[in-house]
């Protein structure tokens, strides 16, 4: 016999619901077949060899019966288990016409063609669900049993035979719904895992592009603040190469950092970086700061904000003055960061998440948050940034006092002047 690659006979795919082969991990056993269902047909054999042994009366109008009963059988549970035929309006023709069929063999010849009562449940309980199965399944019982207590003829007891029309409608049914759960549970397993891949990649090459697009931009600027030093003041000039150096060897730090999904970004470390860029590049850094201090979790958001805004400022704006004002509540926290810089159409109006790929994503992270990130034109000239988060704890400092700090202007780190509006 031919097989396939796939190792299946005559080349055919293998079925949703077989069994894995050896070797392919783990195996599972998939739920019941069509064919699972056929060899109860056995239970019509008493009425065959009534039928052979010439014990029925009118035997080819009791044979044409059974294989009418058997055709009816098999078509019906192999539509049983494809959802869209099951709950087509075929499907319930078939069963009453089987009905019609049980009803006339049993009524007319009795004795083991009552057993015909069961296989009909049985069919039953493969098409019909919930109240359409519970009704129909009871009904099918009490009129089995009516027509065997009529008869008085059966191999078994009335009440079993009723009993048994009951039970096989409604283990049918329950088996053939737990498989069917457990095969939706299992395809909404791999849409999960399949979802979190998918995020995964999201948050990996927004991250990079957060990295890198800020990084690069620092180098840019400080390269060509070395070009400009090194022929008037090579000490400074080689300052700058050496700021190029920690930059590089940082950003390949942070590089590892995001492709394990470990990074969080400080706040105080992103305002050190991000005054180092603006003042290489020539604009005056300035800071406003007031309430209570930011967990983690806000300031590592916050600091993805300044990051990409500075990476903005440095590339576009050809500003002069970049001023970072932040000031929360209890509740919630706005980072507002603005340059004077030329920016872009002052007829624009402010949309959420306006810009390209990082303020793109910088939205979905703040949105993600529960917070917002507006940007646009500021009023007169220049380009503003509004980050607002919810503060989600106490921050270390006030967590024994309960107290929020005082508002207060502050220097950004590495500044040597104060103020309340110091340039760093």
């Amino acid at each position: 016999m031919s097989r396939n690659r796939t190792g299946t006979p005559g080349g055919g795919r293998p079925g949703p619901w077989r069994r894995r082969r050896r070797g392919d991990g783990e195996r599972r056993p998939g739920p019941p077949g069509p064919y699972a269902l056929l060899p109860w047909l056995l239970m019509g054999l008493g009425s065959f060899s009534n039928l052979f042994q010439g014990e029925a009366a009118n035997p080819w109008l009791g044979g044409l019966g059974l294989l009418v009963f058997n055709s009816l059988y098999v078509s019906v549970v192999f539509r049983g288990f494809d959802r869209r035929k099951r709950e087509s309006p075929v499907s319930y023709w078939l069963l009453a016409a089987m009905t019609a069929v049980t009803l006339a063999l049993a009524i007319g010849y009795g004795g083991s063609w009552l057993l015909f009562f069961p296989l009909l449940s049985l069919a039953c309980g493969a098409i019909l669900r919930n109240r359409r199965l519970a009704v129909g399944v009871l009904t099918l019982a009490a009129v089995a049993t009516a027509v065997a207590v009529w008869r008085g003829n059966g191999a078994s007891d009335p009440w079993t035979i009723g009993y048994g029309t009951f039970i096989s409608g409604a283990v049918t049914a329950a088996i053939l719904t737990l498989a069917e759960t457990v095969m939706e549970l299992r395809a909404t397993r791999q849409e999960l895992a399949r979802t979190a891949v998918e995020k995964e990649r999201l948050r990996f090459s927004r991250d990079l592009h957060d990295l890198l697009g800020h990084t690069l931009s620092v180098i840019v600027v400080k390269s060509e603040a070395a070009r400009r030093l090194a022929p008037r003041d090579m000490d400074a000039a080689l300052l700058q190469v050496a700021d190029i150096e920690s930059v590089g060897r940082q950003a390949l730090t942070e590089i590892r950092e995001a492709v394990t999904g470990y990074r969080e970004g400080s706040l105080a470390t992103e305002l050190d970086r991000a005054r180092s860029a603006l003042t290489a590049a020539g604009i005056e850094p300035v800071l406003r700061r007031s309430g209570p201090p930011l967990t983690p979790q806000t300031e590592a958001l916050l600091g993805w904000v300044v990051r990409e805004a500075v990476t903005n400022v440095v590339r576009h704006s050809h500003a002069t003055t970049c001023s970072f004002v932040l000031d929360g509540t209890a509740e919630r926290v706005r980072l507002t960061i603005t340059d004077d810089g030329s920016g872009p159409d002052r007829d624009a109006p402010a949309t959420p998440g306006i810009g390209g790929t990082g303020l793109t994503g910088l939205t979905e992270r703040l949105a993600a948050s529960g917070g917002s990130l507006r940007a646009g034109p500021a009023p007169g000239h220049g380009f503003v940034v509004t980050a607002e988060l919810p503060v989600d704890g106490p921050g270390p400092a006030d967590e024994g006092t309960g107290t929020p700090q005082d508002a207060r202007p502050a220097r950004m780190p590495g500044s040597g002047c104060g103020g309340p509006e110091a340039g760093v």
